[in-house]
């Protein structure tokens, strides 16, 4: 492989990247948001979910809740994962005041910190 095709390899793969994390940002802005405002039984796994992305090691998060959301919320929640996958910066950063509503949701949805149980 010469050094034009690793060139735009990596370019091919930046593109890539950036637009997945657009998209998640979006997603989780939109996730976030339900997670504020709402109140339903989807909310509750939404909110684990946020949760999971800020501090997966605090925050476990089972992949089977995907299937017991609506189709456009299991959406968004995979076009998150995408994002982290990339891992160009953690998708609350991206969103204005993202860590303090994440903490606010992670309070607001009664989610223990592991040294608060």
């Amino acid at each position: 492989m010469g050094h034009n095709a690793i060139d735009a390899e990596i370019a091919a793969c930046d593109a890539l990247s950036r637009q997945t994390t657009q998209a998640g940002a979006h997603a989780f802005a939109r996730l976030l948001m339900l997670a504020e405002e709402r109140d339903s039984g989807q909310i509750p796994r939404i909110a684990r979910f946020l949760a999971a992305t800020y501090n997966g090691q605090a925050f476990p998060f089972d992949l089977f809740e995907l299937r017991a959301v609506d189709i456009a919320i299991s959406n968004d929640m995979l076009c998150c994962l995408d994002a982290l996958r990339w891992g160009r910066t953690d998708l609350h950063t991206l969103i204005p005041d993202g860590d303090a509503r994440v903490r606010a949701v992670i309070v607001r949805w009664g989610l223990r910190w592991p040294n608060d149980a």
